[in-house]
Protein backbone atom coordinates (compact mmCIF):
# COMPACT_ATOMS: atom_id res chain seq x y z
CA UNK A 1 0.00 0.00 0.00
CA UNK A 2 2.66 2.55 0.83
CA UNK A 3 6.10 2.16 -0.41
CA UNK A 4 9.24 4.34 0.76
CA UNK A 5 12.15 4.15 -1.41
CA UNK A 6 15.72 5.28 0.57
CA UNK A 7 13.30 8.10 1.96
CA UNK A 8 16.11 10.47 3.87
CA UNK A 9 15.41 13.82 5.52
CA UNK A 10 18.03 16.79 6.75
CA UNK A 11 17.25 19.53 8.34
CA UNK A 12 19.64 22.29 7.84
CA UNK A 13 22.28 19.74 7.03
CA UNK A 14 21.61 17.59 9.81
CA UNK A 15 20.42 13.75 8.77
CA UNK A 16 17.47 13.71 11.11
CA UNK A 17 16.36 10.68 8.95
CA UNK A 18 18.68 8.36 7.28
CA UNK A 19 17.70 6.82 3.87
CA UNK A 20 14.79 4.25 4.73
CA UNK A 21 13.35 1.73 2.80
CA UNK A 22 10.19 0.39 4.07
CA UNK A 23 6.58 -1.52 2.96
CA UNK A 24 3.76 -1.16 4.31
CA UNK A 25 0.81 -3.94 3.32
CA UNK A 26 -2.71 -3.25 2.86
CA UNK A 27 -4.97 -3.38 5.94
CA UNK A 28 -1.46 -3.64 8.22
CA UNK A 29 -1.65 -1.87 11.43
CA UNK A 30 1.85 -0.59 11.62
CA UNK A 31 3.82 1.09 14.27
CA UNK A 32 6.62 3.51 14.31
CA UNK A 33 7.80 3.27 17.97
CA UNK A 34 10.85 5.05 19.68
CA UNK A 35 11.69 7.66 22.19
CA UNK A 36 11.53 11.36 21.23
CA UNK A 37 13.31 12.61 18.26
CA UNK A 38 13.87 9.57 16.79
CA UNK A 39 12.54 10.74 13.19
CA UNK A 40 9.30 8.87 13.64
CA UNK A 41 6.83 11.94 13.62
CA UNK A 42 9.05 13.36 10.33
CA UNK A 43 8.15 9.61 8.78
CA UNK A 44 4.79 10.21 9.51
CA UNK A 45 4.67 14.00 8.06
CA UNK A 46 6.86 12.84 4.72
CA UNK A 47 4.09 10.20 4.21
CA UNK A 48 1.14 13.24 4.87
CA UNK A 49 3.11 15.29 2.50
CA UNK A 50 3.31 18.31 5.29
CA UNK A 51 7.33 17.71 4.60
CA UNK A 52 9.50 17.26 1.58
CA UNK A 53 11.92 14.18 1.76
CA UNK A 54 15.44 15.55 1.03
CA UNK A 55 16.06 12.29 -0.89
CA UNK A 56 14.18 9.18 -1.73
CA UNK A 57 10.62 8.81 -3.18
CA UNK A 58 7.28 7.86 -1.30
CA UNK A 59 4.54 5.82 -3.48
CA UNK A 60 1.20 4.87 -2.14
CA UNK A 61 -1.01 1.59 -4.18
CA UNK A 62 1.88 2.47 -7.00
CA UNK A 63 1.62 6.24 -7.40
CA UNK A 64 4.21 8.75 -6.62
CA UNK A 65 3.15 10.81 -4.14
CA UNK A 66 6.67 12.37 -3.87
CA UNK A 67 5.72 15.88 -4.87
CA UNK A 68 2.06 15.81 -4.21
CA UNK A 69 0.33 18.36 -1.72
CA UNK A 70 -1.10 16.86 1.35
CA UNK A 71 -4.55 17.51 0.28
CA UNK A 72 -4.14 15.61 -3.31
CA UNK A 73 -2.96 12.19 -1.33
CA UNK A 74 -5.58 9.73 -0.52
CA UNK A 75 -4.92 9.23 3.11
CA UNK A 76 -5.84 10.85 6.70
CA UNK A 77 -3.92 12.55 9.37
CA UNK A 78 -5.16 12.06 13.08
CA UNK A 79 -2.95 14.05 15.48
CA UNK A 80 -2.10 14.00 19.14
CA UNK A 81 -4.24 17.63 19.47
CA UNK A 82 -7.62 16.61 17.60
CA UNK A 83 -7.87 19.94 16.12
CA UNK A 84 -11.69 20.25 16.03
CA UNK A 85 -13.58 23.14 15.39
CA UNK A 86 -15.07 24.32 19.00
CA UNK A 87 -17.80 26.25 17.03
CA UNK A 88 -18.97 23.22 14.91
CA UNK A 89 -21.08 20.59 16.54
CA UNK A 90 -19.67 16.85 15.96
CA UNK A 91 -21.85 16.25 12.80
CA UNK A 92 -20.56 19.77 11.16
CA UNK A 93 -16.87 18.69 11.97
CA UNK A 94 -16.93 14.88 10.66
CA UNK A 95 -18.54 16.94 7.41
CA UNK A 96 -16.00 19.03 6.89
CA UNK A 97 -13.65 17.71 4.85
CA UNK A 98 -16.48 16.33 2.94
CA UNK A 99 -17.93 19.62 2.42
CA UNK A 100 -14.75 20.78 1.30
CA UNK A 101 -14.22 18.53 -1.35
CA UNK A 102 -17.81 19.62 -2.59
CA UNK A 103 -19.57 15.63 -2.42
CA UNK A 104 -23.40 15.49 -2.81
CA UNK A 105 -25.35 15.98 0.38
CA UNK A 106 -26.85 12.57 0.26
CA UNK A 107 -23.36 11.01 0.05
CA UNK A 108 -22.30 13.34 2.98
CA UNK A 109 -25.18 11.89 5.15
CA UNK A 110 -24.26 8.59 4.20
CA UNK A 111 -20.65 9.22 5.00
CA UNK A 112 -21.40 10.57 8.19
CA UNK A 113 -23.92 8.41 9.17
CA UNK A 114 -21.37 5.56 8.67
CA UNK A 115 -18.50 7.30 10.71
CA UNK A 116 -20.80 8.33 13.48
CA UNK A 117 -21.69 4.46 13.77
CA UNK A 118 -18.66 3.06 13.54
CA UNK A 119 -16.57 5.00 15.98
CA UNK A 120 -19.97 4.55 18.60
CA UNK A 121 -20.75 8.81 18.40
CA UNK A 122 -24.37 8.39 17.19
CA UNK A 123 -25.83 9.88 20.72
CA UNK A 124 -23.30 12.78 20.49
CA UNK A 125 -23.58 14.23 17.15
CA UNK A 126 -25.47 17.86 17.97
CA UNK A 127 -22.66 17.86 20.94
CA UNK A 128 -19.84 20.89 20.39
CA UNK A 129 -16.31 19.63 21.02
CA UNK A 130 -16.37 21.35 24.54
CA UNK A 131 -19.27 19.24 25.47
CA UNK A 132 -17.52 15.78 25.00
CA UNK A 133 -14.60 13.83 27.10
CA UNK A 134 -11.11 13.76 25.95
CA UNK A 135 -11.70 9.74 24.69
CA UNK A 136 -14.86 10.97 22.64
CA UNK A 137 -12.77 14.27 21.05
CA UNK A 138 -10.15 11.73 20.09
CA UNK A 139 -13.27 9.30 18.17
CA UNK A 140 -14.89 12.42 16.90
CA UNK A 141 -11.23 13.28 15.34
CA UNK A 142 -10.75 9.49 13.80
CA UNK A 143 -14.75 9.57 12.78
CA UNK A 144 -13.61 13.12 10.70
CA UNK A 145 -10.43 10.97 9.24
CA UNK A 146 -12.20 7.83 8.21
CA UNK A 147 -15.20 9.49 6.72
CA UNK A 148 -13.04 11.06 3.80
CA UNK A 149 -12.65 6.62 3.20
CA UNK A 150 -8.96 7.25 3.09
CA UNK A 151 -6.59 4.03 1.81
CA UNK A 152 -4.60 4.87 4.69
CA UNK A 153 -4.75 7.12 8.15
CA UNK A 154 -1.71 8.50 9.55
CA UNK A 155 -2.46 8.52 13.55
CA UNK A 156 0.52 10.55 15.19
CA UNK A 157 0.50 9.98 19.49
CA UNK A 158 -3.30 9.78 19.22
CA UNK A 159 -4.16 8.89 22.79
CA UNK A 160 -0.73 10.72 24.40
CA UNK A 161 -2.95 13.36 25.89
CA UNK A 162 -5.54 10.84 27.88
CA UNK A 163 -5.15 9.62 31.09
CA UNK A 164 -4.09 5.84 31.47
CA UNK A 165 -7.42 4.04 32.08
CA UNK A 166 -8.92 5.77 28.67
CA UNK A 167 -5.97 5.24 26.58
CA UNK A 168 -6.06 1.47 27.68
CA UNK A 169 -10.31 1.35 26.70
CA UNK A 170 -9.00 3.19 23.40
CA UNK A 171 -6.53 1.08 22.29
CA UNK A 172 -8.62 -1.92 21.81
CA UNK A 173 -11.34 0.32 20.55
CA UNK A 174 -8.66 1.16 17.99
CA UNK A 175 -7.26 -2.32 16.99
CA UNK A 176 -10.93 -3.56 16.75
CA UNK A 177 -11.98 -0.30 14.79
CA UNK A 178 -8.72 -1.06 12.67
CA UNK A 179 -9.96 -4.53 11.63
CA UNK A 180 -13.48 -3.50 10.91
CA UNK A 181 -12.64 -0.66 8.17
CA UNK A 182 -9.65 -2.81 6.58
CA UNK A 183 -8.02 0.52 6.46
CA UNK A 184 -4.04 0.49 6.62
CA UNK A 185 -3.19 2.42 9.91
CA UNK A 186 0.38 3.78 10.44
CA UNK A 187 0.73 4.97 14.32
CA UNK A 188 3.25 6.44 16.09
CA UNK A 189 3.73 6.20 19.62
CA UNK A 190 6.80 6.12 22.09
CA UNK A 191 4.35 3.59 24.53
CA UNK A 192 6.15 0.24 23.74
CA UNK A 193 2.94 -1.87 25.43
CA UNK A 194 0.70 0.45 23.15
CA UNK A 195 2.81 -0.90 19.89
CA UNK A 196 2.98 -4.26 21.60
CA UNK A 197 -0.56 -4.40 21.72
CA UNK A 198 -1.93 -2.84 18.83
CA UNK A 199 0.42 -3.85 15.92
CA UNK A 200 0.78 -6.69 13.35
CA UNK A 201 4.48 -5.31 12.84
CA UNK A 202 6.51 -2.29 14.89
CA UNK A 203 9.36 -0.47 13.21
CA UNK A 204 11.83 0.44 16.09
CA UNK A 205 13.60 3.78 15.24
CA UNK A 206 16.36 5.29 17.28
CA UNK A 207 18.48 8.44 15.94
CA UNK A 208 16.45 8.22 12.89
CA UNK A 209 17.88 5.25 12.26
CA UNK A 210 15.52 1.67 11.65
CA UNK A 211 16.87 -0.43 14.46
CA UNK A 212 14.53 -3.47 13.89
CA UNK A 213 11.62 -4.32 11.97
CA UNK A 214 9.07 -7.11 12.91
CA UNK A 215 6.05 -8.25 14.39
CA UNK A 216 5.57 -7.86 18.67
CA UNK A 217 6.56 -11.47 18.98
CA UNK A 218 9.85 -11.43 17.03
CA UNK A 219 10.53 -7.55 18.59
CA UNK A 220 10.28 -9.23 22.09
CA UNK A 221 11.82 -12.92 21.85
CA UNK A 222 14.34 -12.03 19.19
CA UNK A 223 16.24 -8.63 19.56
CA UNK A 224 18.19 -8.06 17.10
CA UNK A 225 20.44 -4.87 18.85
CA UNK A 226 21.28 -3.37 22.18
CA UNK A 227 18.26 -0.74 21.99
CA UNK A 228 15.73 -3.04 20.64
CA UNK A 229 16.37 -5.63 23.64
CA UNK A 230 16.13 -2.43 26.17
CA UNK A 231 13.75 -0.25 24.93
CA UNK A 232 10.99 -3.02 24.56
CA UNK A 233 9.91 -4.42 27.55
CA UNK A 234 12.64 -5.32 30.46
CA UNK A 235 15.75 -7.21 30.01
CA UNK A 236 18.97 -8.36 31.46
CA UNK A 237 21.91 -7.86 29.72
CA UNK A 238 25.35 -10.17 29.70
CA UNK A 239 28.51 -10.62 28.47
CA UNK A 240 30.65 -13.23 27.70
CA UNK A 241 33.72 -13.73 25.27
CA UNK A 242 33.30 -10.00 24.27
CA UNK A 243 29.52 -11.29 23.45
CA UNK A 244 26.45 -9.40 24.42
CA UNK A 245 23.45 -11.72 24.94
CA UNK A 246 20.23 -10.94 26.78
CA UNK A 247 17.62 -12.72 28.89
CA UNK A 248 14.64 -12.08 29.77
CA UNK A 249 13.61 -11.55 33.48
CA UNK A 250 10.72 -14.69 33.54
CA UNK A 251 13.54 -16.73 31.72
CA UNK A 252 15.80 -16.81 34.83
CA UNK A 253 15.61 -18.35 37.76
CA UNK A 254 16.81 -17.44 41.64
CA UNK A 255 18.27 -20.54 43.22
CA UNK A 256 18.69 -20.70 46.80
CA UNK A 257 21.68 -22.87 46.70
CA UNK A 258 24.56 -21.01 44.75
CA UNK A 259 26.57 -23.82 44.07
CA UNK A 260 26.86 -24.32 40.32
CA UNK A 261 24.95 -21.65 39.40
CA UNK A 262 26.12 -19.06 36.76
CA UNK A 263 25.91 -16.37 38.14
CA UNK A 264 25.94 -15.25 42.37
CA UNK A 265 24.56 -12.45 43.79
CA UNK A 266 22.88 -10.47 46.44
CA UNK A 267 19.39 -9.54 46.50
CA UNK A 268 19.11 -5.70 46.43
CA UNK A 269 15.30 -6.03 46.13
CA UNK A 270 12.02 -7.55 45.85
CA UNK A 271 8.97 -6.25 44.64
CA UNK A 272 5.26 -7.67 45.15
CA UNK A 273 3.42 -7.69 41.39
CA UNK A 274 0.03 -9.27 42.54
CA UNK A 275 0.57 -12.38 40.61
CA UNK A 276 4.12 -12.35 40.42
CA UNK A 277 7.32 -11.56 42.41
CA UNK A 278 10.66 -9.58 41.51
CA UNK A 279 13.92 -10.19 42.56
CA UNK A 280 16.51 -6.96 41.59
CA UNK A 281 19.87 -8.79 42.30
CA UNK A 282 23.41 -7.01 42.65
CA UNK A 283 25.40 -9.65 40.44
CA UNK A 284 28.98 -10.55 42.48
CA UNK A 285 32.05 -9.12 40.38
CA UNK A 286 29.79 -7.20 37.83
CA UNK A 287 28.55 -3.11 38.22
CA UNK A 288 25.08 -4.42 37.07
CA UNK A 289 21.63 -5.57 38.73
CA UNK A 290 19.20 -8.40 36.86
CA UNK A 291 15.70 -9.21 37.45
CA UNK A 292 14.19 -11.98 38.18
CA UNK A 293 10.57 -12.57 37.49
CA UNK A 294 8.77 -15.88 39.01
CA UNK A 295 5.47 -17.26 39.13
CA UNK A 296 3.48 -16.30 43.86
CA UNK A 297 4.29 -20.10 44.66
CA UNK A 298 7.66 -19.59 46.30
CA UNK A 299 6.41 -20.95 49.71
CA UNK A 300 9.19 -18.95 51.86
CA UNK A 301 9.71 -15.14 50.47
CA UNK A 302 13.29 -13.76 49.57
CA UNK A 303 14.95 -11.52 51.85
CA UNK A 304 16.89 -8.04 50.92
CA UNK A 305 20.52 -8.81 51.39
CA UNK A 306 20.25 -13.21 50.78
CA UNK A 307 22.70 -14.54 49.29
CA UNK A 308 20.83 -16.12 45.40
CA UNK A 309 22.27 -17.71 43.02
CA UNK A 310 20.75 -16.79 39.17
CA UNK A 311 20.75 -19.62 36.31
CA UNK A 312 19.23 -20.10 33.09
CA UNK A 313 18.47 -22.16 30.31
CA UNK A 314 20.94 -21.45 27.29
CA UNK A 315 18.83 -21.46 24.87
CA UNK A 316 16.57 -18.85 26.26
CA UNK A 317 19.86 -16.44 26.07
CA UNK A 318 19.42 -13.98 22.51
CA UNK A 319 22.94 -13.13 21.11
CA UNK A 320 22.82 -8.71 20.17
CA UNK A 321 24.51 -8.16 17.26
CA UNK A 322 26.45 -10.42 14.43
Amino acid sequence: MIELVQVEKRFAGQVVVHPLSLTIKEGEFLTLLGPSGCGKTTILRMIAGFEQPTDGKILLDGTDLTDLPPNRRDLNLVFQHYALFPHMTVEDNIAFGLKMKKMPVKEQQERIQEAVTMTQLNSLTKRYPHQLSGGQQQRVAIARAIANKPKVLLLDEPLGALDLQLRKNLQSELKQLQRSLGITFVYVTHDQEEAMMLSDRIVIMNSGQVEQIGTPRQIYANPTTLFSATFVGENNIFSRDGKMFAIRPEKLRALRDVEGAKRTGEVLDVHYLGSVHKLVVQLDNEPMTVSILFDFNDNRPWEVGERVGVDWKSEDEVIIGS
